[in-house]
């Protein structure tokens, strides 16, 4: 008897051993496997940080180059070639028609030439009227191109809250301005060709056609302020970071 139990006490510590040691088993090759998934994550880390960092890293350029861009377009003589960058929008219809006005004074030079000389030909002897004729006609001429000016600026000095539309903030408003973009109007008329030159010189890529820039800007360039803000809730309306 003695015996018998020896064996079977050996066969339920075999028995007890083996289950828990296939327990143990499963929570080791668990634990292996969690610190496979671990290692994965962290080597996904690590790729992710080396991206960002390159990222970051080519974000400081192309800020150091914006800002280089904006001292030199701020300095008092860049200013004659800071109308060049207003070649990238299309500008309204109104304004390609306002430098006909000073050609009002070059036809009006003929007309006044003819009467003297009528009266030079017709009485040679009274040049001193005829003299002081010729020198009182540029008068009213030289008048004309001076209220040429002060029509037109009115509507330089005009600009448009660009920070009301949803992804333009402190920065990009003051990059904009820096390429000559001020109203609601010129932002409403662009093309095709004129966003993919901004977003390649403001490094956007397809920021403008995701965040819907010119549909905003034609409602607000139509002053259609309740379409605005129905169909974009989120915008500012006074500012929008």
């Amino acid at each position: 008897m003695t015996f018998f139990y020896i064996v079977l006490a050996f066969l339920v510590g075999v028995l007890v051993g083996w289950f828990i040691w296939g327990r143990l088993r499963g929570e080791l090759d668990s634990l292996r496997g969690d610190l496979n998934r671990t290692r994965s994550e962290r080597d996904r880390l690590r790729a992710d940080s080396d991206r960002l960092t390159g990222e970051l890293d080519a974000c400081g350029k192309t800020r150091a180059d914006l800002e280089r861009r904006l001292r030199e377009t701020s300095t008092p003589s860049a200013k004659p070639s800071s109308s060049a960058p207003a070649a990238l929008v299309s500008t309204p219809a109104t304004a390609a028609a306002k430098p006909a006005a000073p050609a009002k004074p070059a036809a009006a030079k003929p007309a006044a030439a003819k009467p003297v000389a009528a009266k030079s030909a017709a009485k040679p002897a009274a040049s001193k009227p005829a003299a002081a004729k010729a020198s009182a006609a540029p008068k009213p001429a030289a008048s004309k191109p001076a209220a040429a000016p002060k029509k037109a600026a009115p509507t330089a000095a005009k600009a448009d809250n660009l920070r009301r539309l949803i992804g333009i903030g402190p920065v990009n408003d003051k990059l904009l301005k820096g390429l000559g973009v001020t109203t609601y109007a010129q932002i409403a008329a662009w093309t095709a060709a004129d966003v993919k030159r901004i977003e390649d010189t403001l490094n956007f890529d397809g920021r403008i056609a995701r965040e819907k820039w010119i549909e905003q800007a034609k409602l607000l360039a139509a002053g259609d302020e309740k379409e605005f803000a129905r169909q974009f809730p989120t915008a500012g309306t006074a500012n929008n970071t």
